[in-house]
């Protein structure tokens, strides 16, 4: 989970964070799940986690070693936001591909 996304979760609350969590645990604990829980993003290399609660919680994920998510042994929590419209999904697509940036370059300059 990036910084940014750890972030965005903490701000929200009590009722959205013990769904993202339980929905994490659900995610770790069986793997192979789809809708209404994870979305491949149309035309992008993301899936979305969602997360209802008061409002439509989206979170980007990118699965880092595999492109199927459900075959992913790794995947990263980029960036979060409340679904207001469909416009939303454009600034977190591209500013989950800027997390990406940073995130994959940091991951490469730790390796030996």
């Amino acid at each position: 989970m990036t910084p940014e996304c750890h972030a965005f979760i903490a701000e929200q609350p009590q009722r959205v964070l013990d769904k993202f969590y339980e929905v994490i645990a659900v995610l770790i604990e069986i793997q192979v799940v789809g809708a209404p829980y994870v979305k491949k993003l149309t035309n992008t290399r993301f899936y979305e986690l969602r997360v209802k609660a008061v409002q439509e919680y989206r979170f980007i994920l990118y699965p880092m070693d595999h492109e199927n998510f459900t075959l992913a042994n790794k995947v990263i929590c980029l960036n979060g936001f409340v679904k207001k419209s469909t416009k939303d999904y454009r600034k977190a697509v591209s500013r989950g591909n800027e997390l990406l940036k940073i995130y994959v370059g940091n991951e490469r300059t730790d390796q030996p």
